[in-house]
């Protein structure tokens, strides 16, 4: 993906009109497939000065794609007259400096840090054992298994990184579910019994929080039953996905 920015300066005389016209270019831009989000902005300092960020695919997909189809007519139709307001157009590339500040907390500080994750785990994997369906696939499971599993919930939750120091990162839990041929049934088991297992072990219960932890749970172990299949193509090389409220991480192989 790649970042535009475009930064205007209006005269008073368009600035009530601005926003209005941008609304429906913005109708455009919601229509190409092109394109990912926007935003617009306004100065609080400088009013006049505003700054539309593009997030499109690729830079080739914005240049070659949306300005050389059919919405781009329309789309420049809403914007022309401020085109002489532009003082810059450009495209970014987002760089390895970037994260969250403090001001939302982590969905692992949420739960109640790495004790509460360990506390699940415990809870939960107790039930694992006594389920005749996904048990026999942890019939040889270390002891130290459930405080594993609660490390690695603690570092996709942005907690420490200490599965990935301590414990191999992503391919070591890879190396866990290859070969296993987990099946559809056992995989929407072993979800129930996690949720069953998130009010015994008294973790936040706010819709926000489950929701976010429901959308992890679907989206880990899909992933799971898929490289769990004998002869599946799997990405090897990954990092600890980090898991955010609302949005699954961008996963490349």
């Amino acid at each position: 993906m790649i970042v535009e920015y475009i930064r205007y300066r209006v005269p008073e005389e368009r600035q009530a009109a601005f926003p209005t016209d941008y609304a429906r270019a913005a109708g455009v831009l919601a229509r190409a497939p092109q394109c990912v989000d926007y935003e617009l902005s306004r100065s609080v300092d400088e009013p006049a000065c505003w700054v539309l960020r593009i997030t499109w695919t690729s830079a080739a997909d914005h240049l070659e794609g949306f300005r050389g189809g059919d919405l781009f007519g329309e789309f420049l139709a809403a914007v022309r007259p401020y085109v002489p307001d532009i003082e810059e157009m450009r495209h970014y590339e987002a760089t390895a400096v970037r994260g969250p500040g403090g001001a939302v907390p982590t969905l692992h500080d949420w739960a109640g840090g790495t004790a509460a994750l360990e506390r699940l785990t415990r809870v939960f994997y107790r039930r694992v054992l006594a389920d005749d369906l996904v048990g026999p696939l942890f019939a040889h499971m270390d002891d130290e298994h459930p405080r594993h599993v609660a490390m690695w919930l603690a570092e996709v939750f942005g907690g420490p990184d200490r599965y990935t120091r301590e414990r191999g990162g992503y391919p070591a839990m890879l190396g866990h579910h290859l070969g296993k041929a987990i099946t559809e049934p056992q995989r929407r088991r072993w979800v129930s019994l996690l949720l069953d297992s998130l009010d015994e072990a008294g973790l936040p219960a706010d819709p926000e929080f489950r929701a976010a932890f429901v959308g992890y749970v679907e989206w880990g172990t899909r992933l799971a039953q898929t490289n769990s299949q004998p002869g599946a193509a799997v990405v090897r090389a990954a990092p600890v996905p980090r898991w955010g409220w609302g949005v699954a991480p961008p996963w490349t192989g």
